[in-house]
Formats: C-alpha cells, structure tokens, sequence
C-alpha cells in the first residue's frame, strides 16, 4: 500500500474513532452535549483532512472546517453542499472544551445529524464502503 494511501487511512480511522464515540455518548443518561458536538466537529474535520490527503492538497493546521472546505473544493465541487452543514459544526471544535457556553441537547441531536450526512458524503467522495457493523456472533469465542 501507498504511503499516501495509508496516511488516508489513517485519518479515516480517526475520523471513524470520533464518529463512533458520538452514538456512545447519545446513549448516556445524562446526555453529554458538549462530548457529542466536540466530536462530531471532529469527525468531519478528519474526514476534510483525508480527502485533501487524497488529493495531495496541502493544509495548514487548523480545526476549520469551513478553510478545509474551501481547500477540498479545488478538486471537488459537489462538496460545497455541506457549508450550512459545516458552518453549523465549525463552533465546536473549542466551545465544548472549555467553561462557558455549552451546547444544548436540542444543538447535540442536530450535531449526530449533520456528522452523519458530511460523513457519508466524504465516504462517498473518498470511494468507502460504508463499514460493516460487528456484531455479538461476529467475534470467535475463545471458549470452544
């Protein structure tokens, strides 16, 4: 495998980290809204860095996500259609991490939502399979 193509790998498993941790923090008692929109935020944005890492397009360090946009745009234009969505997430990549304003619960759910639709554009761009679900039976016992 191409170093390149590791390195795509590489942030697409990060991304897929944040994205996963988001339905784990949904299911707590005491919903975690800062959690949920810190990483969705997160997760978008290392599904941005994978795609410009495909593209060989340079980037600075920075969590905007609405820069990264502008940057992936040069190579494909189809993804202009998640500025509302990124623009919605670009807040959470401090806010949440710090004492102050919190999101609210309502702002989490509509987080779960618009990580769910720039990540399955970005698959889609990046030419992902949507990942197949473990299940319970998909693991081999070790007590046989």
């Amino acid at each position: 495998m191409s170093e390149q193509r590791e390195d795509v790998r590489a942030w697409v498993q990060k991304a897929e980290e944040d994205f996963q941790i988001v339905p784990i923090l949904s299911r707590q008692r005491k919903k975690l809204a800062s959690g949920i929109c810190f990483h969705a935020q997160q997760s978008a944005e290392k599904y941005l860095k994978a795609f410009l890492v495909r593209e060989r397009l340079a980037f600075p360090k920075t969590h905007d996500l609405l820069k990264l946009l502008q940057l992936c745009q040069r190579r494909d234009a189809l993804l202009q259609s998640l500025h509302p969505l990124l623009q919605m997430l670009n807040a959470y990549s401090v806010m949440p991490r710090y004492p102050g304003e919190k999101p609210t619960i309502e702002e989490a759910k509509e987080a779960v939502k618009i990580v769910k639709e720039v990540r399955q554009l970005l698959r889609q761009r990046l030419g992902l399979q949507e990942p197949k679900k473990r299940t319970k039976h998909s693991k081999r016992s070790s007590s046989s």
